[in-house]
């Protein structure tokens, strides 16, 4: 159970206590500051009944103790702790007796302030040694130090085992709290950026037919504030970590493909995230002036790791393009278009005079998801220029028709089922064939001006045809979206880019199949991923394993995956918000609205969404007709 209000960690097993083994504790930047919180009442540890997630950054665990034997067979006290991510412990004892109680309470506490890395490969050292300080104790070693303080004051504190030590009076169904503070010494109170009134985050509010669309939206929402970092620079720009507990830091592509998904609850997050990589761009001299750096990504069996930062210089002038869709006011959109000038103009340079680009870290392959990421860079960033009377657009669109003239004949594997789409070509020119989740970056061409869907890589034929595949049970395991074809070499159904199901992912083939017409297999796939999120309680995790769906089955939790996760949230406001099919175009002042007239989840209505910087709430009936009921004055509403 991970508790998130980033910088700030607290993961805790169902049972409550933090023992100090394995990951738990509460962690601030990265560092665990306090990994043993233990309650004994009355010289006994509660019966825990209940544990669960009250919000994002609360968990609420309850047990029971039955404190003498007067009180027969049932329990007299109930222990109930508030586990808060900002490193607050809130244990409150409620009394059920039909008498007055005096209570020994005891906390032992303990830390190794050890990183979370050295936790994870099991090389944390052993705990360190306290000493009383203030209404409580402290720890200190070279790498920091930490202390916890206690509100009442206990009446006794033994440095020696940690221990703090009060006795409690409660009246007949009286109940009395102790507060735990646990923090850095001379740090302040932890100030999430999601918690402050200046969140570039909507808290947008779903409602419908199918209960679970609130739940899964409010959780989102919940998760992705949960994320929110301010950068080191300027600390009014935030972006999203990728995730908790593993990557609680900036991940360029993840972080864009994130901002990208949210763009329905406004445009601050793509804004702040924008400039945050702007600032990381590598300089005008060399082979990669312009690129945004990232780390490299495992690809698979099938294919060598590939470079991040590829994608993320090409997600840039994409997300520049279409958060000026959203709203995002042209003066900022100017301050942000040099950087995507330099991105298009590294396209440009990279691919030379050939129609492909390569990965840049990568001796030769031509990958699929590459060619589709590059050809709406380079339709979107032309569109881009041209609103802004810069030079290039003309030369951008030229070689996206290449490309598309190119891919077409070149990376289309015929079989008696019609063919697929390679997942790449080698440096020899042959074919990788197999088929993976990459491909739903094909359906995934992004909005032009007017609100009207880019042209794709694929013409209409082999479009349906991917749709077919993708709405199959080879790739739809019933909770979503495979990475690899369950029939294909190397399958794994845990593999991270060879069967699991990633929610990101899932998302873009939803958002893709039903923008080109095919609802049947977009609606699959969606049903599939809320049965998954009920068995998650809503909190989706990145990916989980594609094993097929059997029924009264679950999907198995992937032991690597985070949980929050940055992409994983996004994708369910895309997930949800694609039913309605809100197409922007603020520039032009208006907005198109194309929903899904199966209507898959019935009636569903939103409230709290952002369209050119004013609330938007649109509903769409069970016969599938879309009305707005709140919208900016001047927005006009398209057909």
């Amino acid at each position: 159970m991970i508790c998130v209000a980033l910088p700030g960690l607290a993961i805790s097993t169902e049972g409550g206590q933090l023992t100090g083994s394995g990951l738990e504790g509460f962690y601030r930047a990265g560092r665990r500051v306090l990994s043993r919180c233990e309650i004994r009442v009355a010289g006994r540890e509660p019966l825990a009944v209940q544990a669960r997630m009250a919000a994002a950054d609360r968990a609420t665990f309850v047990g029971t103790l039955r404190t003498s034997p007067q009180a027969g067979p049932d329990p007299d006290v109930i222990v109930e702790r508030n586990r808060f991510a900002d490193g607050t412990e809130r244990i409150t004892l409620h009394s059920a007796a039909s008498r007055p109680l005096r209570l020994p309470v005891e906390i032992v506490l303990g830390t190794d302030l050890a990183d979370l890395g050295a936790i994870a490969s099991g090389s944390a050292g052993p705990e360190l040694p306290a000493s009383v300080h203030g209404s409580g104790l402290r720890w200190s070693c070279p790498a920091g130090n930490a202390s916890v303080t206690a509100e009442p004051p206990p009446a006794d504190a033994l440095a020696s085992t940690g221990l703090l030590r009060w006795e409690l009076d409660l009246p007949p169904g009286g109940s009395r709290t102790v507060e735990l503070r646990v923090r850095p010494d001379g740090a302040g109170p932890l100030r999430a950026v999601g918690r402050a009134a200046t969140s570039p985050l909507a808290a947008a509010q779903a409602e419908g037919d199918d209960l679970r669309v609130p739940a899964l939206l409010r959780t989102s929402v919940e998760d992705l504030q949960a994320l929110l970092l301010r950068g080191s620079a300027n600390p009014a720009d935030t972006h999203l970590a990728a995730g908790a507990p593993w990557r609680c830091g900036l991940a360029p592509a993840e972080a864009l493909a994130a901002a990208r998904m949210a763009l329905p609850l406004g445009t601050g997050l793509a804004a702040g995230t924008l400039r945050i990589l702007a600032r990381t761009q590598l300089p005008a001299h060399g082979a990669q002036s312009g690129m945004i750096p990232g780390p490299r990504r495992d690809a698979g069996p099938h294919l060598p790791p590939q470079c991040t930062g590829t994608e993320a210089t090409l997600l840039f002038p994409a997300l520049l393009a279409e958060a000026r869709r959203w709203g995002l006011p042209d003066q900022e959109t100017e301050e942000l278009l040099p950087a995507a000038e330099r991105c298009l103009a590294w396209l440009r340079a990279t691919a030379g005079d050939g129609p492909y680009l390569r990965d840049a870290n990568e001796g030769g392959s031509i990958r699929c998801e590459t060619q589709a990421h590059a050809h709406r860079a380079a339709l979107l960033g032309a569109d881009l220029l041209d609103a802004f009377g810069r030079e290039g657009g003309a030369a951008l669109r030229q070689w996206a028709q290449t490309l598309r003239t190119a891919f077409r004949e070149d990376f289309w594997v015929q079989d008696r089922g019609g063919g697929r789409p390679a997942a790449a070509r080698r440096p020899d020119g042959c074919m990788v064939p197999h088929l993976g989740a990459a491909a739903v970056h094909l359906l995934d061409t992004g909005l032009l001006g007017g609100g009207d869907p880019a042209p794709g890589l694929l013409d209409k034929v082999r479009t349906e045809h991917l749709a077919r595949l993708l709405g199959s049970p080879v790739m739809d395991s019933g909770w979503g979206l495979r990475g690899l074809g369950a029939k294909e070499p190397g399958f794994n159904p845990f593999g991270h880019r060879a069967g699991a199901v990633r929610i990101q992912e899932t998302a873009l083939a939803v958002a893709g199949l039903v923008a080109a017409g095919y609802e049947k297999e977009a609606s699959s796939l969606l049903r599939g991923v809320l049965v998954a999120a009920e068995t998650f309680s809503y909190r989706l995790p990145e990916m989980y394993a594609g094993e097929q769906r059997t029924d009264g089955g679950a999907p198995l939790p992937h032991p690597a995956a985070c949980r929050p996760s940055a992409t994983a949230a996004a994708a369910g406001v895309l997930l949800l918000t694609t039913l309605v099919g809100i197409r922007p175009d603020a520039p032009a002042g208006t907005v198109t609205l194309r929903p899904v007239r199966s209507a898959p989840l019935g009636e569903i209505g939103f409230t709290g969404l952002r369209v050119a910087g004013a609330p938007f709430s649109v509903r769409v009936s069970r016969l599938g007709l879309a009305m707005v009921e709140e919208a900016a004055d001047e927005l006009q509403l398209g057909v």
